[in-house]
């Protein structure tokens, strides 16, 4: 494609190219979960690699100081999901939480609000970083908004001290 100039225009294929992988960064780039300090920070790095494929983090964020490493194939061991809080497991976009002694809940990590991944467990609450969004580590529901509804329960079974989706 060509302006009246006869300079070249980039193709609509390559603006929307560029338009879908600007739109995964942002998504992905919502914040990052730290396992060092247990929190989560905005970075433009952690969108970089999330757009880029985190998946292989998932392996990786599987270890905690609070547990050791759960079997392949899990998403955590029991050990690594505080009583009366929660872990967000990265690369799956997934929270678990033990509301109760021996009971543990999961949900998916993902904001209803606007997308964002959540960033924390705190208080009783599944916490959004964007635009502060809690939901309750009980049920999913929304504790405080603009969240216009529950995160979406997903199924997970609990095989001796492994928790694994399904």
């Amino acid at each position: 494609m060509r302006d009246i100039e006869g300079s070249q225009l980039p193709g609509r294929r390559a603006l929307l190219a560029g338009a879908g992988v600007t739109c995964a960064a942002m998504l992905a780039g919502c914040s990052t979960h730290d396992a060092s300090n247990g929190g989560s920070t905005p970075s433009a790095a952690g969108a970089a690699t999330s757009a880029a494929g985190a998946a292989t983090s998932a392996a990786g964020a599987a270890t905690s100081a609070a547990g050791s490493a759960p079997p392949a194939g899990a998403l955590a061991t029991t050990s690594q999901i505080p009583d009366g809080g929660g872990k967000i497991i990265d690369g799956v976009n997934i929270v678990i939480t033990q509301p109760q002694t021996g009971s543990f809940r999961a949900f998916t990590a993902i904001c209803t609000h606007q997308g964002c991944i959540v960033s924390r467990v705190s208080n009783g609450t599944i916490d959004c970083p964007c635009h502060g969004s809690k939901y309750s580590i009980k049920d999913g529901s929304v504790v405080q908004g603009p969240a216009p509804s529950p995160l979406a329960a997903i199924a997970i079974k609990v095989e001796g001290t492994s928790i694994f989706q399904g």
